[in-house]
This record gives structure tokens, C-alpha cells and sequence, in this order.
């Protein structure tokens, strides 16, 4: 995917492995949680795949690991 985007889609995905990892759970039980695949978590997270995630996603992936939208923005 060509996307102009891709570099932010991409740190957004890292960090919310970071995320998910700092809270001890595995990218299944995130999914589950959010209520979409593992397969689509794992594609979120893939450094090497840009995958578009939606507001909602981010937010239900927020709540769940109980951190502010802001963290998965972050750029360092």
C-alpha cells in the first residue's frame, strides 16, 4: 500500500505493541478485547505492513490498555 501516511501508520502500530507488551498481554487477548481478529492486531502491529486502523480501533485499544490517544502518537 502507497500510502502518504504509511511512516505515522507504522509508528502507531509499534507502539501500541509497546503498549500491549508493558501491560503483559498477548496481541489475541487485545483482539479479543477490541473485538477484531488477531490476524488484523498483528497486522496493526507489523513494522513491515501499513495497515490504516480506524479512531474507534484506537480508542477501544486505549481503553483496554488504559493509556490517552496521545501515547500512540508519539514519535520517540
Amino acid at each position: 500500500m502507497n500510502n502518504k501516511h504509511s511512516e505515522k501508520y507504522i509508528r502507531i502500530g509499534l507502539n501500541i505493541a509497546l503498549q500491549r507488551k508493558l501491560k503483559k498481554m498477548t496481541q489475541s487477548q487485545l483482539a479479543e478485547k477490541i473485538g477484531i481478529s488477531r490476524t488484523h492486531m498483528s497486522n496493526i502491529e507489523a513494522p513491515n505492513m501499513v495497515t490504516p486502523v480506524s479512531l474507534e480501533v484506537i480508542f477501544d485499544i486505549c481503553d483496554v490498555l488504559d493509556i490517552s490517544p496521545e501515547v500512540l502518537f508519539k514519535t520517540n
